[in-house]
């Protein structure tokens, strides 16, 4: 597959496409700065090592047994308990201002798995065939993204996203539905061979709220693993707000003191406030340690269609969905000092999710979807109303025929724009910024850094003559 084709990437709740359909990709995503993406096509993998680095290399993979061939089963890694930070920076750092008590990590969500690994990172620059991996099992979609480090980024080579619905019927029953578990599977063994045809070394594959509140959510990550051989983590709420900040973290305006971060789920929603008044340097991973307080809402898209309706929903029953919403943000542990900080500007809302490409699409009039001009799109909080009250009192039947919906999200849409307006009517920004990125990017982001990938590199360009 060519690096310009890429299912949704980065969306909580699926981004605007044809469900199936790919879509144009970014060749290449640079996680350092604020507010610009590089998008450039003829960007090409590092410079190879000199002749001394081959020898090292000859050595290295001697000691891993190999040229560093794919292991079967997947060998996939967790990263420890530390924030992306210090990752980036290579050591320990403060941690972020805590937030409330009942807002703290679950303990042993994230503990790394027996037999997960972690692969040293090489002496000399990565060869195009040691690429990283990020899936995203949600309530909603599977996801995978596979790419190549860049002297300055990485370039997706491979990407699948398929609508699964694994969380149908799960704020009824309590438990996944054989069926929504047979479609998730069916999507997991395309991305297993993927992964396989690939030769992905250094993976993480995350499993997210779906599969965190069913009853039988842990029996089928167990079925998981024996039928694919992917070795899925449940990763807990926390986590996925960390791993949303730092995918998205290049669209943060360079100028902002404080950001509001959502990411709109199928089975819950993760919001964030970034106070960025003290922030000194730009690196994109970094920002995740002025997280001032965050909270994981229990509404997504799925759970809130499923109580409400989501086919023919009236300016009442939306008006519904967004009284629920409200009534869950009044946990949020700052909301007072984030409403202060709102009243004196420099703060915007940044969206990842369905929701707002849809909006973006919808706003830039696009006759199919294009990623590269969604992603990144600056919307004006007026002009967001005014497209959620267009969706609003669109029936169902226009909403699956317009192409920035479609059939598989037309009854998931006004859930989102639901989630959306309640955020927004609670601390009204006056600008909100669209991301078709989010989790997966996230995870690339970290094992990259983790590894050393960008650091190693900056030190070489400042190593004395």
């Amino acid at each position: 597959m060519a690096s310009q084709t890429v299912t949704e990437t980065g969306a909580g709740d699926g981004a605007c496409a044809q469900p199936g359909s790919k879509e144009n990709a970014p060749n290449s995503v640079t996680p350092n700065g604020g507010g610009q993406v590089s998008t450039s096509a003829g960007e090409g993998n590092p410079a190879s090592a000199p002749a001394s680095g081959r020898k090292r290399r000859t050595r290295a993979r001697r000691r891993r047994g190999g040229k560093g061939s794919a292991p079967k089963p997947l060998q996939t890694t967790e990263l420890p308990n530390t924030s992306a930070q210090e990752l980036a920076a290579g050591q320990a750092a403060p941690q972020a201002q805590s937030a409330p008590e009942q807002q703290k990590r679950d303990p042993g969500a994230d503990a790394p798995q027996q037999g997960a690994r972690r692969v040293a990172a090489p002496a000399t620059p990565r060869r195009k065939q040691d690429l990283y991996a990020a899936l995203d099992l949600g309530t909603n979609n599977c996801r995978l993204l596979i790419a190549e480090p860049l002297e300055r980024g990485f370039k997706v080579v491979d990407a699948f996203s398929r609508i699964v619905r694994l969380g149908e019927g799960i704020s009824h029953s309590g438990r996944l539905s054989d069926d929504a578990m047979d479609r998730a599977i069916s999507a997991l063994h395309v991305c297993r061979k993927k992964l396989s045809d690939r030769g992905v070394e250094r993976a993480r594959l995350i499993a997210t709220e779906a599969c965190r509140i069913a009853d039988n959510g842990e029996g089928f990550i167990t079925r998981i693993e024996e039928e694919t051989g992917l070795a899925l983590e449940i990763v807990n709420r926390e986590t996925e707000a960390r791993l949303a900040v730092a995918g998205c973290a290049t669209l943060i305006d360079r100028e902002a003191e404080g950001v509001v971060l959502f990411d709109i789920g199928g089975g819950s929603s993760e919001l964030v406030w970034l106070d960025l008044r003290n922030r000194t340097y730009q690196r994109g991973v970094a920002l995740t340690r002025f997280i001032r307080s965050w909270m994981s809402l229990p509404l997504g898209v799925v759970t809130l269609s499923e109580r409400h309706g989501g086919v023919h929903v009236t300016p009442e029953i939306f008006e519904e969905m967004v009284a629920d919403v409200l009534e869950a943000l009044e946990g949020f542990g700052e909301a007072e000092s984030l409403a202060k900080a709102v009243a004196r500007g420099q703060v915007h809302m940044l969206g990842t999710s369905g929701t707002v490409t849809t909006l973006a699409g919808i706003h830039l009039d696009l006759a199919r979807y294009d990623r590269r001009r969604v992603d990144g799109t600056w919307l004006e909080g007026t002009a967001m109303t005014a497209m959620i009250q267009k969706l609003v009192a669109m029936p169902f039947e226009e909403r699956v025929a317009n192409p920035c919906i479609g059939a598989d999200r037309a009854d998931l849409v006004l859930a989102g724009c639901a989630i959306l307006e309640a955020i927004h009517r609670k601390w009204p920004c006056p600008r909100l910024r669209v991301a078709d990125r989010g989790l997966r990017e996230g995870i690339l982001v970290e094992l990259m850094a983790a590894d050393g990938v960008w650091r190693r590199r900056r030190s070489r360009t400042r190593r004395p003559r």
